[in-house]
């Protein structure tokens, strides 16, 4: 193991003058080091090690990479303004271009991080970076429009959150906290503290306000699956989770690179949410030691293959490798945990080629059936008010949380059931099923196991009285009553929502598409399939008005009666990726 040395605060000059503080670990080697491929991690949470929670600089230098970190723009040390992700393309650039200059780098860059600074890889990897010899992006995007920042057309409040958390991070004003804001939501300009940092509001406002045509969406740092032609072949291991905020996005990417790149490339999905990826729970399910993984060991085999030619071949590891969750006891474990339990497989690709598309249509009574409804009419009518919307019980979130830790609405497996601890609940608390405006979709206790694995399609013939409004959709996997459970456990796996305006609804009732976050679930005997329909998911997505008028629009909102209709001539569903057994 080599000896490292540190040399902190490196300022690497950008094209347009802005300088990014830079800390290199270099191997302490004898005899004199040569030069060598690099590695290089760029993070807006801070360079500085540990505070980047991993150690893993040290650990890459220490097997002999010289290894780079760097705060981007705006971030700590870094000069110039966070401009969301839009500089990232353009300083992932530069920041290699100087790498391959310097007398220890041979010209080949591997990069690795996650979340942000997994975008900021793929971001240099669309722009078409020369270097990039070996990528490991975890928990990343694939295009902010459809997965990740809108969804379905909603904003996804993360993002929100995430910029009053940076403006705390940075000293700035952290009251009155998110949380008040979102009990008063829309928020306009100049209202909130954001107003001390105008970057940071102005970002925040184009996100919310900017239209689906805004040229900002196709930017290489917020779509790289947009720019395919100018895509790295550089060999890519993306990693991500069922429960994490870019599971959609990790799989499309994943689809997208596969299909027209030369170079290796490979995912391994697990049952993690985003703040715990390789661990062993997500939120309030245990899915067993066998989801944890050594993450930073599978780095350096990969950087090791692509970078040193050491450690196997291409064909040696599967293009996908997924955790099937589910199996489990189904006990209390003592931490209070779900046992769902679970395994891992692997696929040739994406989505399984072994997956059968199986259509379950909605029914009067509840049920969810695999035969056609019959002739006639059959509808179920549910009334929404914006100001009262369901709240968020985990799920695909990251990131609502406020300065010191508390978050809004954690990410994960839980029992589809209200409490003090709900964000926006309120008593009497309950399950979100006895809502008036939730209404409920469930197959009849299974006779053998059932797994769903892939991207779920709702197909819903709706109309409303509103002018405009959101339909959401959530699949759950519900266990019956147990001695440690006596009401059961209504686990959610997955989740979307589409916003429907005036013009998608002018021939009522209209065919609505919700596409939900993939997933990997085996669905015990004795287990139920259900569906959950409702019109907000809140704060995970914006509320919208019901007025017709943009969500982020302040004024007033409108109490809708929306019908799912689910007869022959408007056969409502949801498609589920069946494997056989």
């Amino acid at each position: 193991m080599n000896r490292v040395t540190v040399v902190h605060d490196v300022m690497v000059g950008m094209r347009d003058g802005v300088r990014l503080a830079t800390d290199i670990y270099h191997p302490w080697a004898e005899p004199s080091p040569v030069a060598g491929p690099v590695l290089l991690r760029r993070t807006p949470y801070g360079k500085s090690e540990p505070a980047d929670g991993s150690g893993w600089a040290r650990r890459f230098a220490e097997h002999g990479f010289v290894t780079v970190v760097q705060d981007c723009r705006g971030c700590f040390r870094s000069e110039g303004d966070l401009d969301f992700l839009m500089a990232e393309a353009a300083d992932g650039q530069d920041t290699v271009t100087w790498l391959r200059d310097q007398p220890w780098c041979d010209g080949r860059v591997g990069t690795w991080g996650g979340s942000w600074s997994g975008w900021v890889q793929t971001a240099m990897a669309a722009a078409g970076t020369a270097g990039l010899a070996a990528m490991v992006p975890v928990t990343s995007g694939s295009d902010a429009l459809t997965s990740s920042v809108r969804h379905g057309g909603a904003m996804e409040l993360r993002w929100i959150a995430w910029a009053f958390a940076q403006l705390a991070r940075r000293g700035g004003a952290s009251s009155p906290p998110f949380g008040q804001w979102l009990r008063r939501w829309p928020i306009a300009p100049g209202e909130t503290q954001l107003a001390d940092s105008p970057a940071l509001e102005r970002w925040v406002f184009q996100l919310l306000r900017g239209a689906p045509d805004d040229p900002v969406w196709s930017h290489p740092s917020l779509a790289p699956t947009r720019h395919l032609e100018t895509y790295t072949d550089a060999p890519t291991l993306l990693i991500g989770g069922w429960y994490d905020s870019y599971a959609r996005g990790t799989l499309e990417l994943y689809e997208r690179l596969a299909a027209t790149r030369r170079g290796s490339v490979r995912a391994i999905v697990g049952p993690w949410a985003h703040n715990g990826v390789a661990e062993a729970y997500a939120g309030d399910v245990w899915f067993g030691e066998e989801a944890v993984l050594d993450l930073a060991a599978m780095h350096l085999r990969w950087f090791d293959r692509w970078l040193r030619g050491r450690d196997g071949r291409d064909g040696d590891d599967p293009a996908v490798r997924i955790f099937v969750m589910g199996g489990g006891s189904g006990r209390r474990r003592g931490d209070g945990r779900l046992d769902h339990g679970g395994r891992w497989r692997v696929e040739s690709g994406w989505p399984p080629a072994t997956a059968v598309a199986t259509d379950l249509y909605l029914h009067s009574g509840g049920r969810l059936a695999p035969q056609r409804p019959a002739a006639g009419t059959a509808a179920t009518t549910y009334r929404f008010d914006p100001a009262d919307p369901v709240p968020t019980i985990g799920g695909n979130v990251s990131a609502l949380s406020e300065p010191g830790g508390r978050e809004l609405a954690p990410g994960g497996g839980y029992d589809q059931r209200t409490g003090p601890q709900v964000f926006g609940a309120i008593a009497p608390y309950g399950p979100l099923s006895e809502r008036p405006d939730v209404v409920v979709f469930e197959t009849e206790a299974l006779r053998e196991p059932v797994e769903v694995t892939g991207t779920i399609l709702v197909r819903l013939w709706v109309s409303t009285t509103a002018a405009g409004t959101d339909v959401t959709a959530k699949l759950i996997d519900v266990y019956p009553p147990s001695p440690d459970r006596p009401g059961g456990y209504a686990l959610n796996l997955t989740d979307s929502i589409v916003r429907v305006g005036a013009a998608d609804l002018a021939n009522a009732p209209a065919e609505v598409e919700v596409v939900l976050y993939p997933t990997a679930n085996l669905f015990a005997a004795g287990h139920r399939i259900r569906l959950d329909i409702s019109s907000s998911n809140f704060p995970r997505f914006d509320v919208n008005p019901n007025t017709g008028a943009p969500a982020w629009l302040p004024g007033r909102t409108v109490v809708a009666d929306t019908t799912v209709h689910h007869d022959a001539a408007h056969p409502s569903r949801v498609v589920l990726p069946v494997v056989p057994a």
